[in-house]
């Protein structure tokens, strides 16, 4: 196999969702900016340029509301995890294994191989923000997500009082707002309800050849058991 070929093998699964997502990111630019322009025509003004929507509020808003609540579902399930488990369930650990897990395990310390991480063989403060920065990580971009869609939002929504003849509102009143909160949780409970699906349905379905899922012949009951 050529080096070509044995990278997209080996990163198969980074590429391939990652082009869906630039390819969805475009489509929602196109769409986004043919919906805009149609509220601008409707309102007698001039449409806007296709690379001028895309450093508009609107589109941005649109963008970070989706990541926001996708990093929150992460940020929650990788945190999660180490404490909640679902009897039966091959995203959940086994049931007696709750917890962060001893150093041996985890292969920190004293126990770290050649081949771990450095910052797992050290001690103090390294190994222990290293032992967390996924989620650590899976958080901030939830939080700056979430930081970005409160204000670009309320540029857009003070765009929208401007073109009405409407008052605007400053970033801590919108941020109290039911327009926010409405967006902001139509995106979180879809989030939240698609991994509560993935928990539950895991037990008793099941899908050959992905670790998702248990062996075809697992019983129900396995815990922590991927195919």
């Amino acid at each position: 196999m050529s080096a070509t070929g044995r990278f997209l093998r080996d990163n198969g699964l980074t590429l391939a969702f990652g082009l869906g997502f630039l390819l969805s990111l475009v489509g929602q630019a196109i769409a986004g900016h043919a919906e805009l322009n149609s509220v601008l025509e409707a309102q007698s003004l001039h449409p806007l340029p296709f690379v001028d929507y895309l450093l508009t509020s609107d589109f941005t808003v649109d963008v970070t509301e989706n990541w926001q609540s996708e990093f929150l579902q992460f940020s929650l399930y990788i945190v999660g995890t180490v404490w909640l488990v679902q009897r039966g369930s091959p995203e959940s650990k086994p049931l007696d294994d709750v917890g962060t897990g001893s150093d041996e395990r985890q292969r920190v310390g004293a126990h770290a191989r050649a081949d771990s991480p450095r910052w797992a063989a050290a001690g103090g403060w390294r190994q222990a923000l290293y032992s967390r920065s996924l989620g650590l990580l899976m958080g901030l971009v939830f939080l700056l997500s979430w930081l970005a869609q409160s204000v670009t939002g309320n540029i857009a929504f003070n765009e929208e009082q401007l073109r009405e003849l409407q008052e605007p509102v400053g970033w801590t009143t919108y941020v109290r707002s039911a327009e926010f909160w409405n967006r902001t949780l139509q995106n979180w409970q879809s989030e939240l309800l698609a991994v509560t699906a993935m928990v539950l349905l895991s037990v008793y379905l099941r899908q050959r050849g992905s670790p998702e899922s248990k062996p075809v012949g697992a019983a129900h009951a396995a815990t922590g058991v991927e195919g």
